[in-house]
Parts: C-alpha cells; structure tokens; sequence
C-alpha cells in the first residue's frame, strides 16, 4: 500500500469520526476503473465547515493552504488535495473570472455539475468502496465515450483541450453534444502554460494521438492553431503518401510515435513529440505539382518548417529549451536518409549531432515519419546506420562537447572578447571535421593562427 493510498484511508476515517464523509472524485477513480494505478488522490469532504477540517486535518498531517481560500486544502508531502463540494458562478471573461461558494452540504450531484466530463464526475467512498455516480459517468467510461457533464462545461473553455487530451489518453469518442460544445466555444484568452499542459498530456500521455487532433478538428479549434489547420488538404504524391494529406500522415506519424514511446514518459519524448507533430509544417509553403515530373512536391519543406514551428510553439510556450532544440529536428528531419544515401562521413554526422544536439531524438523523428505512410512497411536501415555511426562516435546522446573551451584560451594570455568567441567558434568547426582530436591539437591550431594574425 502506497503513502497516499495510507493517507486517503486516514483522511477518510478522521472526517468519519467527525461527522463527514470523504469521497475520492476525479482521475482517481476513473484511473481505478480502468485498472490503471492512480498518482495524485482528489478528495470531496462532505457534512464538515472548511475550519472544521483543517482542524481535523492538522492533528495528522501538514497542510499547505495554497488553495486554501478555493476550498482546497494540500496535504504535505503527498500527492492529495482535499476540498470542499462548492458552487461556482461565471462573472467574467476567462477562464478564472469565478466566484467560487464553498458548501458542505451541497448534493453530490449538484456538485459534480461543476466537474468537467462524466468519466471524472465518478465518486467512490474509500472506505466501504461505493461507487457513486450521479452523471452515468462509468457506463460512459465502459463505452469509451466522453460526455461532457453539464451546461457549466461552456464556462471553462480550457475544457476544450482537456477533451482534446483526454480522447487521446483513453482512447474515446466524443458525444455528438460535447463536439457541438465545444464548436460554440472560444479560448478566451487562456493563458500559454495551461495550454502548454494540455498539449504536453497530449503526447506524452495520449496513446492515439490522431484522435486527440482530429477532435481538435471536429470543434474547429485547429483554426486557432493556423500551422496545423495548413495541413489539412494539403496533398501530398499518393506514390509516396498513400494515406492522404499532410494532416493524416502528421496524425500517423504521431500515432507511431506514441506506439514507441517508452513509460513513463520523460521531458525527452516532449522534445520529440513536438518535432513529430511540426516536422511537415512547411509543406504547405513548398508543395506545388511538378509538371515535368508529373508529381506532387514539396521541394525544401524541412527547411522552410522552421519558422511556423517556432510560430506554433511559441503560442504555446515560452520555454527556451524548447524554442531552441525543436526546430533543429524539424529542420533536419530527412537528413538521416539523404546522409545515408550519399554515404556522408565522419565530419557530417558530428556537424548532424551539434545541430539537433541529440541524434537519438532525430533518430524517433525521422522513424516516425517513416512509419507515417501507411500501408507502406518501415524502412530503417537508414536510421540503423546513423544509430551505429553516432554510437561509434560516441555522439548518439549529446552533441561533441568541445576539445578546446575558454578556460584555455585564458591560459593563453587572452581576454574574453569578440576575438575570444571567434578562435573558439575556429577550434570547434575544426573538431568537428576531424582536424582536432586532442588538447595538444587545438593548441597547436591556435598557433598557427596566432603566427598568420
């Protein structure tokens, strides 16, 4: 039994001793459901006032009151927040703009009219393990269907997204009165990092990608998203692309990416998961039909992917990492198969690996859109060459760390300066084409352009 698992059942019997009941809500006891074990623990407290629980709360555990003043009270250390059932009134716009009236004593029902979608709107007693189950939500979570819960669902238009994860995660089909929800619904100037979290729950967690985008599509939100919304109809050769546009080979991309995915997750499949669903962001700026060739093409596109990608993801993020070491994937995306074709060498692959900073991510890329050509059979012997080369080099995981660094340069009798940056830049090209293998190499590079200078 985990500490949480000990913890809810020690909130459960304290609230009970003290003329409440504690019920489990939420992705916890959906999770439970689906017999997938739960991480965090959410908990409706019902029958005790907010000072009355804290008091009962503190004789055993520590509180954080960071949510405090919304009903929702923290137990330290541990993955649980406790609350109080509440109602929630719209006043404004956005998604915060609540006012918020916690109530001990509301029904069960009427407080899981403020829940998002039936399949969290299940509660569960973890004491005498009752389900209870005001919205139907388990029989939706037994036919795979996401339902929104209430007419309240339209007050939270980050909802949206959720429902966009969400159907990706577990695999649902939106009901036909959640899509037109949803399409009656704007974003209402949702805040980048809640966005950000959404699409990141997406591919890390979703495990049909497709279906989490084409939800996406169904509500009309992809027009708030203009580089995704190019793809759609954008054609591709059917020689090369039988599967159909650009938006259904992103989609069968991200599909076999996810089906690679290794659990848990890490920030690594993020980076890579971005690069997937942006690698093809410049087809519809390149792609014209060759008349002489009688062929669809899309003549630069890895390159021309660049700019929407950072577009896109700087709608979403701010996050310098990420601004910095995704396009570079998207960019070089079809490098691994033209390098193998022409035979490239030593000096190629370590110029690859200080531009995408990591092959083995290039590597899933460009896997990934391979297999996003149904019913076309993988093909990687491309990618097998390029893993056993940058392995050799021992380059596959980071980038060629450099020989000569500033330290030395110092050692040298040299300032920091634009002349510092520039010998470095020099000793680093000539690394990476094979010129210097040691210390000892570099130094003597320095002296030969010292005694040109």
């Amino acid at each position: 039994m985990s500490r949480e698992t000990e913890a809810v059942l020690e909130v459960a019997r304290r609230v009970r001793s003290a003329g409440g009941r504690a019920l489990l809500v939420g992705g916890c006891v959906r999770d439970g459901l689906l017999g997938r074990e739960a991480k965090d623990f959410d908990i409706e407290v019902y029958g005790l006032k907010a000072d009355r629980l804290m008091s009962v709360l503190s004789e055993a555990f520590r509180l954080d009151l960071v949510g405090a003043s919304f009903g929702v009270i923290k137990l330290h250390g541990l993955a649980i927040d406790v609350a109080l059932p509440r109602r929630e009134t719209k006043l404004g716009f956005g998604h915060k703009a609540f006012e918020i009236e916690n109530d001990p004593d509301l029904p069960v029902k009427d407080a899981a009219a403020r829940r998002d979608f039936t399949v969290n709107a299940i509660y569960m007693d973890p004491l005498t393990n009752e389900t209870i189950d005001p919205w139907n939500g388990r029989a939706d979570l037994e036919h795979r269907i996401l339902r929104h819960v209430s007419p309240h669902f339209a007050e939270d238009p980050l909802r949206v997204l959720r429902g966009m994860q969400f159907v990706a995660r577990f695999d649902l089909e939106a009901a036909p009165e959640t899509i037109e929800i949803c399409r009656r619904m704007t974003p209402e100037g949702l805040a980048r990092e809640r966005l950000f979290e959404e699409w990141s729950k997406l591919l890390v967690q979703g495990v049909r990608i497709s279906a989490g985008l084409d939800f996406l599509r169904r509500v009309g939100w992809v027009r708030y998203y203009p580089e995704l919304q190019a793809l759609i109809g954008c054609r591709q050769d059917p020689e090369w692309h039988p599967e159909g546009d650009v938006w259904r080979h992103t989609c069968c991309c991200l599909d076999a990416f996810a089906a690679e995915r290794p659990c848990p997750a890490t920030d690594e499949d993020l980076i890579v998961g971005l690069a997937v669903l942006c690698h093809d962001f410049g087809k519809p700026l390149t792609t014209f039909f060759d008349k002489r060739k009688g062929r669809i093409r899309s003549l630069g596109h890895d390159d021309k992917g660049v700019a929407p990608t950072i577009s896109f993801l700087k709608r979403l993020t701010n996050e310098d990492r990420l601004l910095k070491e995704v396009p570079p994937l998207v960019k070089c995306h079809m490098r691994p198969f033209s390098m193998w074709k022409s035979g490239a060498g030593e000096a190629a692959i370590r110029r690859l690996s200080a531009e995408v900073v990591r092959i083995d991510r290039l590597i899933r890329v460009a896997a990934a859109d391979d297999a996003g050509r149904p019913p076309f059979p993988r093909d990687d012997i491309a990618l097998k060459w390029l893993a056993a080369e940058a392995e050799r080099l021992e380059i596959k995981r980071s980038a060629p760390k450099p020989i000569v660094m500033g330290r030395h340069l110092v050692k040298l009798g040299l300032r920091p300066g634009v002349e510092f940056g520039r010998l470095l830049s020099l000793c680093y090209e000539a690394q990476l084409d094979g010129k210097i293998k040691t210390l000892d190499d570099g130094l003597a590079l320095l002296e030969s352009i010292s005694r040109k200078a």
